[in-house]
């Protein structure tokens, strides 16, 4: 975590070196302030031009050197969160999908979200914990030329204080930490009263358990965390404010006990003591928020570690300029002797562990033509979609190869290769803006609106769409304007119909993917639709992750090989 940080704060370190050295300045002078002070209630008023003198020079510094800090740190931090966030988001970005498909959607969101937000929230109050700590250092050293006896006894408070802190700390940050892998969970139930409400609805004994039980009894449980680690803070602050007091009260004592006592003294440590004690107040007060943060740079560094694992293709995220295609003609894709089988984790916490349980596919060949219908058809879970994600190069076969034009498709040729493919999952996300190349078709996508009967609803305004909120079905045609403005020259279709009316269907099979082939396009799709097979010129059939019939519609049946 500290590792990560300093990295970071290499890039900044003029800014952090200036915004360091002037809040100790600040500090320093404070304690300055108290010994001016100080000796202004005991020297005589030919000394008091020149203390008055160094006092405002004083007060110059400590102003000067708090607001140059404040910006400084404040800059700092929040340049630090912008590159937390986008170093994530590359990470992220450039990860395997099979890293992404295994980790868990809201604890995700929650890292992104709330872990920055916590160490967004902590990096304001850098600057001024900053100053309070060069305070307490400058306050120390006036103690010290002041009685170093005197320092002993500070000292030895102090130190009994933090002893207390410390442990404090430990029990209070184990406690956040609970509370945080409760916002995890939290997150979860938030995701089913939206995503759910129908079946809730439809449900009231679920309901009522979802509420009772699983949104109330999480947001207690964090309610109980919290309070019980705010607790020990505030105990723990409450002993160290009564230990101030108890060497006040000592130092008085030994000043009335001893007739030789320098009332200068005396009076220099009480005043600098009790100034010390907001400095130490403010630092004790942010030790929750010190340990929220904490937590939060481990899951963020935890995170970060789970997808230090590049796609050796996805060299970097950024740049205008599109990746050359791997090929301007291809004549085959194809699978050859393939298998892959899903991971099981063994635990949410723990990393998944390859080759252990999960769904098999293969082994499995299969070859597709350009220009080629093929149809891909199956019983629910029998590894459809598996096997177009292999197809499309976003998982890696455990064995067997990928091959284009026969040859096989290197790993740090995956980017290219992926961008003959445009998409339409059965999962898809659909966006809602139009990126530089598409958005100077917006004559043709206007076309592809009115064609898929949605231009009534939705069109094109500053290359982005107008709305998105639209049917299931509808959502489902604006994604496929996203693919026909791409260009590729294969388009994959997965489950595509299966929310459209009959009527809509029909015209998706029988006149959306006849124009799509005339245009040349390959075309990969996954039908339920036993009616409109003979839109392909191929289907295939999957069963338990296995080819076991392919058909050219129209012809006789060719029974095909497993291996």
């Amino acid at each position: 975590m500290f590792a990560e940080l300093l990295r970071l704060l290499k890039r900044l370190w003029p800014i952090t070196v200036l915004a360091t050295t002037m809040g100790a300045a600040s500090g320093i002078a404070t304690a300055a302030l108290l010994a001016v002070t100080n000796r202004a209630l005991h020297e005589g008023a030919a000394a008091l031009p020149t203390l008055l003198w160094s006092f405002a020079g004083l007060c110059v510094l400590v102003l000067a050197g708090e607001i140059i800090s404040d910006i400084g740190n404040n800059l700092v931090g929040q340049r630090v969160i912008a590159m937390l966030r986008k170093n994530l988001c590359e990470k992220i970005i450039a990860a395997p999908i099979g890293q992404i498909e295994q980790f868990r959607t809201h604890k995700l969101i929650t890292a992104l979200n709330q872990d920055i937000d916590t160490i967004s929230s902590f990096s304001f109050m850098f600057s001024s914990l900053a100053i309070a700590t060069a305070t307490i250092v400058g306050c120390l050293a006036y103690l010290c030329v002041l009685s170093p006896l005197m320092l002993a006894i500070a000292l030895v408070a102090i130190a009994l204080g933090s002893i207390v802190q410390t442990l404090a700390r430990r029990i209070g940050i184990r406690r956040f930490g609970a509370a945080r892998e409760a916002e995890d969970r939290l997150q979860k139930h938030y995701r089913s009263i939206t995503d759910g409400a129908k079946e809730l609805r439809l449900n009231g004994q679920r309901r009522h358990f979802v509420y009772e039980h699983e949104l109330s009894g999480t947001i207690d449980a964090i309610f109980r965390l919290r309070v019980r680690a705010a607790n020990v803070f505030v105990s723990a602050n409450a002993f160290g404010s009564l230990l101030f007091f108890v060497v006040v009260g000592l130092i008085l004592t030994l000043q009335a006990r001893s007739a030789g006592a320098d009332r200068a003294v005396m009076t220099g440590f009480v005043l600098v003591l009790l100034y010390m004690k907001g400095p130490i107040q403010e630092i004790v007060s942010a030790l929750p928020s010190i340990g929220r943060a904490q937590v939060a740079f481990a899951r963020i560094a935890e995170l970060s570690a789970r997808f230090s694992t590049r796609e050796p293709s996805l060299v970097a995220v950024h740049g205008d300029t599109a990746p050359a295609p791997l090929a301007d003609v291809f004549d085959t894709i194809a699978l050859a002797d393939v298998q892959y089988r899903f991971a099981k984790p063994q635990d949410e916490r723990d990393a998944p562990v390859q080759g252990s349980g999960g769904f098999a596919l293969g082994p499995l060949s299969l070859t597709i033509e350009r220009g080629e219908t093929l149809f891909i058809v199956g019983e629910n879970g029998c590894g459809k979609t598996t096997l177009i994600k292999l197809l499309l190069g976003l998982y890696r076969p455990e064995t067997g190869e990928l091959l284009l034009n026969g040859e096989p498709v290197r790993d740090e040729q995956l980017d290219d290769y992926r961008q003959l493919f445009s998409a339409v999952f059965s999962d898809y996300y659909l966006f809602d803006t139009l990126i530089p190349g598409e958005a100077t078709l917006s004559v043709e996508a206007q076309q592809y609106l009115e064609r898929l009967d949605i231009a009534h609803k939705v069109s094109i305004r500053d290359a982005a769409f107008t709305t998105t909120d639209l049917s299931t079905g509808q959502r489902k045609r604006l994604a496929l304007v996203h693919a026909y403005l791409e260009r590729r020259p294969v388009m994959v279709l997965d489950e595509w119909a299966a929310d459209q009316d009959p009527t809509f269907r029909r015209i998706f099979y029988t006149e959306i993917l006849p124009d799509l082939k005339r245009q040349g396009k390959t075309l990969i799709v996954i039908s339920h639709d036993d009616r409109y097979f003979s839109a392909a010129d191929r289907y295939i059939r999957l069963e338990d992750g296995r080819i076991v019939e392919e058909v050219r519609p129209q012809r006789v049946p060719v029974s095909a090989s497993t291996s």
